[in-house]
């Protein structure tokens, strides 16, 4: 009976001990759900007025929710007096080691955040970076893939193109195409630079504004070069370069202007 009596009377303290901290534990951890629910609603809704990245977006609520609710748990234990300081230690210990063996990806990571906030290109623009040039076709957090013109899937680790240079042709809306063709020095220029100027005005990739521009820009050893410069969206640009060249030489033949190309003369030896 005694020993009933000395069992009863421990369970009764733990209950009066330790019960308040269990209620007000268990009352903390709904609150804290309640909040972080909240929260992250209120997150969601200013990154989308933001125009995030979807990606982006979807990883930075999950980061939150984990963070959040790693912080409510050792809230929780703390309340219930569980010493927090060794489990602490612990996590920071792990999340160095994870840290230096990830660090190439913590920077590929680093990265396309950087790119997904600050958007120097998005899916479907044209941009050359790394010595590669292409159509984007997917941002990842990691990675961003590139299709070439030849129909080559690239992908380019986000951390080098982050602190790279990037050349983006398409968030002007419109690209030069850069021609040269040389003429001979007998050539009218006006005729010249008139036919080709109504040769690409005419072509219906070419755009009005900037107008297309022919201005001579050297003097070679036997012929004057000039510069063609028209204008398009850049998803024209190949079909522009090789039909405006395709113009070129059919204008030139049209209106009979001479192209210089090497000649060589043969002596008859037997008329020496």
């Amino acid at each position: 009976m005694e020993l009933l009596d000395k069992i009863s009377q421990k369970i009764l303290d733990f209950v009066f001990n330790f019960g308040p901290k269990l209620l007000l534990s268990i009352l903390i951890l709904l609150i804290g759900f309640w909040l972080i629910k909240k929260l992250l609603v209120g997150l969601d809704k200013l990154m989308s007025k933001s125009k995030y990245d979807l990606t982006l977006q979807r990883f930075f609520h999950n980061l939150t929710a984990w963070a959040l609710k790693i912080v409510l748990l050792l809230l929780v234990a703390s309340t219930l007096g569980i010493d927090i300081t060794t489990f602490a230690a612990i996590v920071a210990a792990a999340g160095l080691a994870v840290g230096l063996a990830l660090q190439g990806s913590l920077a590929n990571f680093a990265g396309g955040v950087l790119i997904m906030v600050f958007k120097p290109y998005k899916v479907g623009h044209l941009v050359e970076a790394q010595g590669l040039i292409g159509e984007v076709k997917q941002i990842d957090i990691f990675n961003t893939q590139l299709v070439s013109p030849d129909n080559k899937l690239q992908i380019i680790p986000n951390g080098i193109l982050a602190n790279g240079k990037i050349i983006n042709y398409t968030v002007e809306g419109k690209i030069r195409v850069d021609l040269e063709i040389g003429v001979s020095y007998s050539t009218n220029f006006e005729q010249l630079k008139t036919a080709l100027q109504n040769m690409m005005a005419n072509h219906p990739l070419v755009l009005k504004n900037p107008a297309p521009f022919v201005g001579l820009s050297q003097y070679a050893d036997s012929s004057i070069q000039f510069a063609v410069r028209p204008y398009c969206k850049p998803i024209d640009y190949w079909q522009v370069y090789f039909e405006i060249n395709e113009g070129i030489k059919k204008t030139l033949d049209t209106e009979k202007i001479e192209t210089p190309f090497p000649h060589r003369v043969i002596l008859n030896p037997n008329k020496a």
